[in-house]
């Protein structure tokens, strides 16, 4: 047997832990000295020790932990209930690290405010252009909602035209409809890859092939880093369209002139269509 104090080492965990986990009834001495009161904890204890421990530090109760060790789970159950869990918080995981990067690039806008240019913005033409594309749906217009659509998006088409073996001719295009018959929040994400005139029109090799109409008149601006930080080009386009008398007629497109593998290295011209106020 072990006193708590050798318990505790052997176990990673505090004296004081040990005594609280006796007093909630989770985990029991082996024996306590009648006299003295002192607790003595045998080695086959660490077993119910560590799954308490693993169970709390993956976010269960401490009453739940109780619940799960008096059915007497076992080890086979209990791995696949740590592996669900821990699952579970890598997705919360990662939801909150997108959310702080939102966070950063709403904060680095608002820092900017006043600093950013609109002179950098062009007023032209973009023709028409044949292209491959696939669509999907999107819920909203929301960065977290558009990015994981047409990242993978891409990835597909790309793939689709290298197995038809048609060439890209020039940079990709991702566009945004709202839907006719849509709630008002979600969006038709068109990714979209030049092929050149000579691809006929159609939907036979897996991606469908058509004219990407001209856009008469846009405003655009060229953003240079990751797709992360283009608020505060979203928001030059905008200032520039309330100063000289625009309206805007519908979302910008994505026009990707570089992409390499570090997004801040990216260079984005944003399109956006406008008229007349």
């Amino acid at each position: 047997m072990f006193n708590i104090g050798d318990f505790a080492k052997h176990g990673r965990v505090s004296i004081r832990m040990l005594r609280h986990y006796d007093a909630i009834g989770l985990l029991r001495p082996a024996r306590v000295d009648p006299v003295s009161g002192y607790r003595c904890y045998e080695a086959a204890q660490l077993a119910r020790l560590n799954r308490v421990i693993a169970l709390k530090d993956l976010g269960f109760t401490l009453q739940q932990v109780r619940a799960v060790l008096d059915e007497e789970v076992g080890a086979a159950e209990l791995r696949g209930m740590l592996r669900l869990r821990r699952a579970e918080l890598a997705a919360a995981m990662a939801a909150d690290a997108e959310r702080l990067t939102r966070v950063e690039a709403r904060l680095r806008t608002i820092e900017s405010e006043g600093t950013m240019s609109t002179h950098d913005v062009v007023v032209k033409r973009v023709p028409s252009v044949r292209v491959a594309e696939l669509t999907a749906v999107a819920a909203s217009y929301e960065p977290e909602d558009v990015g994981p659509v047409v990242g993978p998006l891409f990835a597909e088409l790309c793939g689709r035209l290298a197995a038809a073996g048609v060439a890209e001719t020039g940079p990709s295009v991702a566009c945004y409809e709202d839907l006719p018959d849509g709630d008002g929040a979600a969006v038709l994400v068109r990714v979209a890859v030049p092929v050149g005139a000579t691809v006929e029109p159609g939907g036979e090799h897996g991606f469908a092939v058509v004219d990407l109409p001209e856009i008469e008149e846009a405003v655009t601006v060229v953003h240079r880093g990751s797709m992360d930080d283009t608020l505060g080009s979203f928001q030059a386009l905008a200032r520039f369209i309330d100063e000289n008398g625009y309206r805007s007629a519908g979302y910008a497109r994505e026009l990707y002139l570089e992409c390499p593998d570090d997004p801040a290295g990216w260079v984005t011209e944003l399109q956006e269509p406008v008229g007349r106020a």
